[in-house]
């Protein structure tokens, strides 16, 4: 089991360097922290599941396909005793975030699972359906053991219309699902060029986003937040110097609909 009296902060991220078959921490203070559980698959559409642990509760964000759960499982368990998982958190029903549930769900059968309606509609085609669930549309925050507390902020039709992304308000990330997704074969764990970063967005966004409606309703509600980074589900991590370009990236997006209808968009 991974034990550290070590601080790792949102300042080190650019830093990190990473074993790909261990996982590798983001954020460590105290009763709180942040993992990246990692992928091996060399591909475009590499997916990052992440875990969140305090104190007690111990959370995956994003689990992933069914096809990678024995190398999440793997990570994870050299956290942690994978059936001390409390919680699963998905941010749609997508395969490639959600279609490991089943196999979590054995191995921590009172883990939660949290979501909204749209998604958790859909999630028993995985093939399992009795689990605890909690809608964070209506629990719109998840208070744990240090005090501090994960915020669930709904992103309509970015790009399922239930679609949400996860705010820790301890480490201060983030985890913002397929926002921020990006498609690149010569990935690394951290963005080290916001500008080139940006075509490597765009190729996920301009087709899988819905529209500049969809995206700017999304940034607004970020106002008030200190996003200190940004843990896409695709892709590569963004950290505090390219947090304000990241936004506005997304709050200037032209995509989706604003493409195929360009004569009907403002």
């Amino acid at each position: 089991m991974h034990t550290s009296d070590s601080t790792i902060g949102s300042h080190d991220l650019k830093n990190i360097e990473i074993d790909i078959n261990r996982p590798t921490p983001l954020f460590l203070d105290k009763n709180h922290e942040v993992y990246w559980l990692g992928i091996t698959q060399e591909t475009a559409f590499r997916c990052n599941s992440y875990l969140i642990r305090d104190g007690d509760q111990a959370l995956i964000v994003d689990a992933g396909n069914r096809s990678f759960f024995p190398q999440v499982h793997e990570r994870v368990a050299q956290i942690l005793e994978p059936q001390a998982i409390t919680g699963l958190i998905f941010c749609h029903q997508d395969p490639d975030v959600a279609a490991s549930i089943c196999e979590w769900l054995e191995q921590a059968p009172d883990a939660r699972v949290y979501t909204t309606p749209r998604t958790q509609v859909l999630l028993p085609h995985y093939g399992c359906s009795d689990y605890p669930y909690v809608d964070v549309t209506t629990t719109s925050r998840l208070t744990l053991p240090s005090g501090s507390a994960l915020r669930f902020i709904d992103a309509p039709y970015l790009h399922s219309p239930g679609a949400f992304a996860t705010y820790d308000e301890h480490a201060r990330y983030l985890l913002s699902g397929d926002i921020w997704a990006a498609l690149d074969t010569d990935w690394t764990l951290v963005v080290r060029d916001f500008e080139q970063h940006r075509n490597l967005l765009d190729l996920f966004h301009l087709d899988y986003m819905a529209s500049n409606v969809a995206a700017r309703g999304f940034v607004n509600q970020l106002d008030k937040l200190d996003i200190e980074a940004i843990l896409p589900q695709h892709g590569s991590i963004i950290s505090p110097p390219d947090v304000p370009a990241a936004l506005d990236y997304l709050r200037n997006l032209r995509c989706g609909t604003d493409i195929a209808y360009p004569d009907l968009t403002p």
